[in-house]
């Protein structure tokens, strides 16, 4: 039974070596290398170090962009969820959610261009509201709302898992307590719909961190990234070693992300 086991076992941890492991080792390995292939460590005294101070700045955007995405899908997604776990066909309007996720991104970041645009759909109702055409894309506003919308199913499929799981004999045991709409919430269903909260954070905020594609698209290069900085090393200036370099940052960041975001055991 034990050999059955481990042979069901090994799929997986191939897996994990060839797809997670070998290429983070990869990364490592060459942030050890500058643009000539020589063993240094001037990539990391560079990323600190750099003039106006690059690289740190570019990483505490990443971080600041993350955040505010992140804030925004959690204060749409908890209400959504919380909503849906009311409803009678609950299951089916978290597929209708759901959906978008199987959209290319690539489509629906062109589909949000032709909305934003000069002659998008907003700008043409603004038009017709007398305000006149406005910059929406290639802003902030635009990039977050964007990287908002593409992010929340995955903050609303933690969060309404947790809620729907609570033991509804909880919520009624606090209102026969004397416990208000508003305290039930506070003191009951969210502390405990809190590890869907903290997947949800996990689940958007990482990504969140290396997103390239949408601040090309829809920030017009004004937001710039980590993601955005290790596509350029790889494939504009072919400087591999601070590529990397950059991407151990990010994946340190990452794992930072993981470990706060963690259960406490009390």
């Amino acid at each position: 039974m034990k050999k059955t086991s481990r042979l069901f076992v090994l799929p997986y941890a191939l897996w994990i070596a060839l797809f997670v492991l070998a290429p983070v080792a990869m990364i490592v390995y060459k942030s050890f290398f500058d643009i000539d292939g020589n063993l240094t460590l001037a990539n990391y005294q560079t990323y600190f170090d750099s003039p106006n101070m690059t690289y740190l700045r570019m990483s505490m955007n990443s971080i600041l962009y993350a955040g505010i995405i992140t804030l925004v899908t959690l204060l749409i997604s908890y209400p959504t969820a919380f909503f849906l776990t009311q409803l009678k066909h609950k299951q089916l309007w978290l597929m209708l959610i759901i959906l978008p996720t199987w959209v290319n991104l690539l489509l629906k970041a062109y589909a949000f261009i032709g909305i934003f645009g000069q002659h998008g759909s907003i700008n043409q109702f603004l038009s017709f509201l007398g305000l006149g055409t406005q910059q929406i894309l290639f802003t902030d506003f635009s990039f977050i709302t964007v990287a908002s919308y593409i992010e929340i199913p995955f903050m609303i499929l933690p969060i309404f898992n947790a809620l729907d799981d609570l033991d509804q004999n909880l919520i009624h045991a606090s209102r026969d307590l004397g416990a208000n709409a508003w305290q039930t919430f506070t003191k009951v269903i969210f502390p405990l719909s809190m590890n869907g909260v903290r997947s949800g954070v996990q689940a958007v905020f990482i990504p969140s961190l290396s997103l390239f594609m949408l601040t090309r698209l829809i920030g017009g290069n004004r937001v710039i990234t980590l993601g955005t900085a290790i596509e350029q090393h790889f494939l504009t200036t072919q400087n591999w070693g601070m590529g990397s370099t950059i991407g151990v940052v990010l994946i340190l960041a990452m794992l930072l992300t993981m470990w706060l975001t963690k259960e406490r055991k009390k």
